[in-house]
Order: C-alpha cells, then structure tokens, then sequence
C-alpha cells in the first residue's frame, strides 16, 4: 500500500496543511484538495508533479507566483526561476524530518485516517512543540 503526502510549509519550514492521497494517484489531487487553503505569499515552490495549467492559473488569480518547472512532455516549456527553486530542498528537509518518527516511515497505520493522524502528531512534536 503506497501513499503520498502533500503539504503545505511555511517560511520556516513548519508544515501548515497535510493531505494524503493514494500512491497511484496523480499528484493533481493532492494539488486541488491543497489550493483552498494556501495562505497569503508570494511564490509558491513545487515539483514537477504539480505542473498543470489550470493550477498555475489559479495561483495567479491568488497572485501567487509559481516557480514549478514544466513536465518534460510540455511541448511548450515553461519559465521558471532556476535559483529559487534550488530552495525546494527545504521542503524536502522537512519531509526527511516527518519520517524520522518510525510510525510514519514504515507506515504501520493501515488506515488513511490514522496514518495522517500519526504524521500530524509527529509534525506538533518536531516543528510546534
């Protein structure tokens, strides 16, 4: 059984909004069920996964600036901002991070709901505790 987690992080790293999707599943959902509660900034950093016209159009109608390089497949390639998007490690860290708790790593939760519940458990203790 295979998950992805999306999340939404602050200046300083902290996770702000978690959703878990399927492993199989495009990483457009995750983007969607996250668009509502982006907050007030002015780039948002993102992978390849999230690369779709609709979403960069709804990032410009907030006035949020994407810096998400294109798909490889775009026949029209897209510009974004190399240097950055070098930043995105940090995302990264904090992913690295969540998975230092055991339970969240291996996954013992078969449950979507409670596999979630075990990662924001982990995101209060590392990050606002």
């Amino acid at each position: 059984m295979n998950t992805k987690l999306h999340a939404i992080r602050d200046s300083q790293g902290r996770p702000l909004d978690l959703f878990v999707t399927a492993g199989e599943v495009s990483d457009y959902i995750g983007a969607r069920a996250l668009c509502d509660s982006l907050p007030d900034v002015d780039w948002l950093l993102g992978d390849r996964g999230y690369d779709a016209d609709w979403f960069r159009e709804a990032l410009k109608d907030r006035g949020i600036r994407a810096c998400i390089p294109g798909r490889k497949q775009r026949k029209m390639p897209v510009k974004y901002d190399k240097r950055r998007y070098k930043r995105r490690n940090r995302i990264e860290i904090m992913f690295g991070r969540l998975k230092d708790w055991r339970r969240v790593a291996t996954r013992y939760d078969r449950s979507p709901k409670v596999f979630l519940s075990a990662i924001a458990l982990a995101a209060i203790v590392i990050y606002w505790l």
